[in-house]
């Protein structure tokens, strides 16, 4: 029972606990607030000794401060106790409130655990509530909002006066507790947010670096970098671009900003454009520049987050290319032309005119009607070409040699429409001439050509075919084809012919060649002879190539001698 100076004491233990309290929120640091929490239990409480032990990430508790001892705090500060063996203490001897009291007489058997502790030297109490060396107070320490979280344990030792706390100086441990529970909470959120300003302002200063960084790479790359938007009506518009894209095509940034690729790609290339993806896609086209003219680069797209959620835009590395290009279509038409006279060879020759044959013999000429009826089950026949009429005269589209027929469709087998248009040999006399028109091969020779070479040199003989060349070129249309075969050896392709167009082609051509050639102050002619064969669907073009030859070879041994004199 209290004594008669219990308003007193009441009046004390209030004014040193709430100078104790006061103390509490003095403290800048987690470390700090703890080490105030042992002082407050020593200076404000009366006892000597006193404990902190916080619950660590793993759910330990370790020594965090102590008060009352240097020697027993340099024994047991930083110590670990596992958290069954407090859990196992705390269910131990008599509950005063929230606190554990576990008198000398259970508490012997906590002597060999794990939880770090201290030994204090005393007689064995004289009345029932003197304090015994080995008697072991704690004041669990709960967060606030009515859980059970543990944040730690204060451990009390040695109260001054030697006696046991009444129900005052009990309750007033309890309200301690509860009071530092609330301060380190309160100093572990403002060390939390103390951290996570200190990170977010490094990530602010890593994403400025980046950003600065990301800045000078893009103003300041040797090659042409754009940023364009992606997505919604202004997908495209390009919304950045550095001085080496403005310098590699003319262009100043100002005005860049209010175009798009597809504005500036050749008309050629908006197929590759559209069909490069956003994400990795890879691209060679060409861009105009300011003056007109086209300009071969690179594209490689990347796709960049403004932010975690925020708009998407493109990345677009734009490299100059334009002297490999131009070195590989110079390669490319080294290897299919030839060097002396620049016209196709041998090998583009062959190529354009297998281009144009299939496998399938004799096959019957199909009208664009008649291949429009199959389609749709109409006419079962077949329609022969009229005399003089062309399915495909006035299209467009159609341009020399490309392949002919490229709307799609599906025959009437259900499979993918034949796009091939058959070649098929007119006729080529009076009697057997239908009107029909076919793919001509012309093959060239020219006459007395060796006669010059052995009299005035190879350098007047290569003079010759150069001429020969360009007359043959010029006397054809934009789309026919004039190839050096080889040696003095011409092929003419011709296609839309009869045999009439064809004779009379042959005639202009032997006509353009026989005027005189002037070389080195001397003039010199050359006569031509001339094969007529036509490309059928059916043979090779070695077959091709040779009927022509062959009928070369009839019409120049039926000329006179005089018609094929040069020099």
């Amino acid at each position: 029972m209290e004594t008669e100076s219990e308003p007193y004491v009441r009046l004390a233990t209030l004014r040193q606990l709430h100078q104790a309290v006061a103390e509490l929120n003095t403290a800048r640091s987690l470390a700090d607030t703890l080490q105030t929490v042992a002082d407050g239990v020593v200076e404000g409480l009366g006892y000597q000794l006193a404990c902190v032990n916080v619950v660590q990430a793993d759910g330990d508790l370790v020594v965090a401060a102590f008060a009352g001892s240097a020697a027993a705090e340099a024994l047991i500060t930083g110590r670990v106790g596992s958290r069954g063996s407090w859990e196992r203490r705390l269910a131990m001897g008599e509950s005063w409130g929230s606190l554990r009291f576990i008198p000398h007489t259970e508490g012997w058997v906590l002597l060999e655990d794990d939880v770090p502790q201290w030994y204090t030297e005393g007689p064995d109490p004289r009345f029932e509530d003197e304090w015994h060396p080995q008697d072991r107070l704690y004041a669990p320490m709960y967060a606030s909002g009515g859980g059970n979280e543990l944040l730690g344990v204060i451990s009390v030792d040695r109260p001054r006066g030697g006696r046991r706390p009444g129900p005052w100086g009990q309750e007033a441990l309890q309200m301690y507790a509860s009071q530092a529970a609330i301060a380190i909470s309160n100093a572990r959120l403002r060390a939390n947010m103390q951290r996570a300003l200190v990170r977010l302002e490094r990530e602010q200063q890593a994403l400025r670096a980046s950003e600065e960084s990301f800045r000078q790479a893009f103003e300041y790359a040797p090659s042409g970098m754009a940023i364009a938007e992606m997505g919604g009506d202004q997908h495209g518009r390009l919304l950045r671009t550095n001085d080496a894209l403005c310098r590699l095509l003319g262009r100043p940034a100002s005005a860049m900003r209010r175009l798009s690729f597809s504005d500036l790609v050749h008309p050629e290339d908006i197929g590759t454009l559209l069909r490069t993806s956003a994400e990795g896609g890879r691209a060679e086209l060409r861009l105009a520049r300011r003056d007109g003219s086209y300009v071969w680069v690179s594209l490689r797209n990347s796709v960049v987050a403004d932010t975690a959620d925020g708009p998407r835009f493109l990345l677009t590395h734009v490299e100059d290319i334009e002297e490999r290009k131009s070195r590989e279509l110079q390669l490319a038409h080294r290897a299919s032309h030839d060097s002396l006279t620049g016209l196709p060879n041998s090998a583009e020759l062959r190529a354009r005119l297998s281009a144009r044959l299939c496998s399938r013999p004799h096959a019957p000429r199909e009208t664009a009607v008649e291949a429009l009826d199959a389609a749709y089950g109409g006419y079962e026949g077949t329609v022969l070409y009229e005399p003089g009429y062309d399915a495909y005269d006035g299209y467009d589209g159609y341009d020399g040699y490309e392949e002919r027929g490229a709307h799609g469709g599906f025959g009437p087998d259900g499979g993918p429409f034949d796009h091939h248009v058959h070649m098929v040999a007119p006729g080529e006399d009076a009697e057997s001439d239908d009107g029909g028109k076919g793919l001509a091969v012309l093959f060239c020779d020219l006459d007395g050509f060796k006669s010059i070479n052995d009299r005035f040199g190879h350098n007047t003989g290569d003079a010759v075919l150069i001429e020969v060349a360009h007359r043959l070129t010029t006397g054809v249309r934009d789309g026919d084809t004039v190839a050096r075969l080889g040696g003095d050896e011409f092929v003419v392709l011709a296609d839309g012919l009869g045999a009439a167009d064809a004779a009379d082609l042959a005639v202009r051509l032997r006509n353009a060649i026989i005027p005189p050639i002037r070389v080195d102050g001397r003039a010199v002619r050359v006569g031509a002879s001339f094969g007529i064969s036509w490309a059928s669907c059916g043979m090779s073009v070695e077959e091709v190539l040779q009927s022509a030859d062959q009928r070369m070879y009839i019409e120049k041994r039926s000329r006179s001698k005089v018609h094929r004199r040069a020099g």
